[in-house]
């Protein structure tokens, strides 16, 4: 593993844009399964997903199956960073799906309570 590569490389971008996608992709497909245990976990699969990808191809690069310096420590925090501000999305989706239902609700004139 090299930290002799820079911090803004524009590598470290694209590390982090597609963890980032593939966290969120892997998230919407599992948050459409018919199996319940799926959906509810849906976002740590997306980012199991996502990490394993990153993981393979530090991997990849360490032992030489495409052209480049090596692994890279900085790569991986990238793809970390990238699943973290995926699980923020996510989050953020997901509150604003249900106050607009419960808003909705609400003008309805229906409620759970």
């Amino acid at each position: 593993m090299e930290w002799e590569d820079e911090w803004w490389a524009l590598d470290k971008a694209q590390h982090l844009l597609a963890c980032l996608l593939i966290t969120l992709l892997v998230a919407a497909l599992a948050g459409r399964s018919r199996h319940a245990f799926l959906r509810r976990r849906s976002a740590a699969i997306g980012s199991v997903a996502s990490l394993f990808a990153g993981a393979a191809k530090e991997a990849g690069d360490e032992i030489g199956l495409w052209r480049s310096a090596g692994g890279s420590a900085k790569d991986a925090v990238a793809d970390l960073l990238g699943v973290v501000l995926a699980l923020i999305v996510i989050d953020l989706w997901r509150r604003w799906v249900r106050s607009t239902r419960r808003r909705r609700d609400e003008d309805e004139g229906f409620s759970m309570v």
